[in-house]
């Protein structure tokens, strides 16, 4: 799940090698924390938050398959 955050976040993105994702696993749920480079952070949040909405229901429903939840925060 990690790298499929990641390839989606850097064909968003100006600067790709400035992405990077970190997993925290829980027993019921796994915090995804994205992270991208200075002025990158509009462009994953898009226009009205629609991109990130769209990026965190994919995770939902993939990690609902798996059985956990899964939370993404998206940091600058």
């Amino acid at each position: 799940m990690k790298e499929f955050i990641e390839l989606i976040a850097k064909y968003l993105v100006d600067h790709p090698d400035k992405v990077a994702v970190t997993e925290v696993e829980g027993e019921k749920t796994t915090v995804y924390e994205l992270r991208v480079g200075n002025g990158d952070l509009g462009k994953v949040i898009g226009r009205k938050g629609q991109t990130a909405r769209s990026i965190r229901t994919l995770l939902t429903a993939a990690s609902a398959k798996r059985g956990k939840r899964a939370v993404l925060e998206i940091l600058e």
